[in-house]
């Protein structure tokens, strides 16, 4: 498997004090949409800065499609896309200018340039704001400019960081849409918090809590962390009826169901029990008591209990989680030696 990122006991501290990122090791495969999750201050940013060559590492090593990332490593970074976090730009130039710009700094010849900056244009829906001054977009036209030029070079490699913060719904199913495009041709990583976005566009995942990677894997293998499955069943029926099969159901081995008023069975299913055989089960308790079933709604939240579900169990196993004879140790009493 060709990798498009890999690191090894990567770490950064602040002024020997604040660990950012702790021992991570990160392996993301070419052509991946990874979501790099996690709550505020969890060392997303601080991951993807490093990975630029923006930031020193304090330790351990980060390397771009085989070739070592660093500050001095230019031709790492020609080979990547970034967008930060609510992007800004010089207010007194047009999105025109500005790309040209910056198609200038990254030696683009002019016959490559200014077709592909108007392509760009074009393909963000900023076409009608040619005339506009920068400094009066909005917060979803400055992405969508910050995506223009995040793929103005061609990367193979794009890092977004929060790029749905801040966007209305059209704009968020647009940045949302773009992403699924562009992953046919590119490696795409997005940090994010807002666990949706992941549940819709990723095919691999990592959590990462307080500077450390909890998990990484795909997100059918998080969904398995949790201990059971929920699936909604909306029935149209009496309250009696649906009483009736909550009682029925409890007989099934391997199966809870709940009522959730008004009209909503919720049915957990153990991991050791087969999720279609016991909701065939359920399903005849339903037929049985004369509801009539309107929908199945399955996996709504199995992302988000999932990653609820690592988080609380690294919190819990606590100075447990360490092994002090395989992974690199930070001393926080020390100093940065590269600061």
């Amino acid at each position: 498997m060709n990798l498009a990122i890999r690191t090894e006991h990567l770490t950064k501290v602040y002024s020997g004090r604040v660990i950012a990122v702790n021992d991570l090791n990160l392996t993301i495969p070419e052509g991946a949409i990874y979501g790099l999750l996690g709550p505020n201050g969890a060392g997303k940013t601080t991951t993807i800065r490093l990975l630029l060559g923006l930031q020193r590492s304090t330790a351990g090593v980060a390397q771009v499609f085989g070739q070592a990332a660093g500050v001095h490593a230019v031709h790492v970074r020609r080979m990547i896309g970034f967008l930060p976090t609510n992007p800004s730009f010089p207010a007194h130039l047009r999105p025109i200018e500005y790309l040209d710009l910056l198609g200038k700094l990254c030696r683009l010849p002019r016959q490559i340039r200014q077709p592909r900056l108007t392509s760009l244009l074009r393909a963000v829906g900023l076409t009608g704001a040619t005339e506009q001054r920068i400094g009066t977009f909005s917060t979803g036209m400055c992405t969508r400019l910050g995506i223009a030029a995040s793929l103005l070079a061609d990367p193979p490699l794009l890092l977004w960081d929060e790029p749905t913060a801040g966007l209305d719904p059209a704009a968020r199913r647009f940045t949302l849409n773009l992403i699924r495009q562009l992953a046919e041709t590119r490696t795409v990583v997005v940090a994010t918090h807002i666990l949706s976005d992941i549940d819709q566009i990723c095919d691999h995942v990592g959590v990462m809590l307080e500077g450390r990677m909890i998990f990484s894997g795909s997100i059918q293998q998080m969904r398995q962390k949790l201990v059971s499955d929920e699936i909604c069943l909306e029935l149209e029926g009496s309250a009696e009826a649906m009483d009736a099969v909550v009682q029925q159901a409890a007989g099934v081995e391997g199966v809870t169901v709940q009522r959730r008023p008004p009209r909503t069975l919720a049915v957990r299913i153990a991991s050791s029990t087969g999720r279609a055989a016991g909701l065939a089960q359920v399903l005849r308790h339903v037929d049985a008591s004369g509801c009539r079933l309107q929908a199945i709604q399955s996996g709504q939240n199995e992302t988000e209990n999932a990653y609820l579900q690592l988080l609380q169990e690294d919190q819990a196993h606590g100075f447990n989680r360490f092994d002090l004879g395989k992974s690199a140790v930070v001393d926080a009493r020390g100093s940065d030696p590269q600061l």
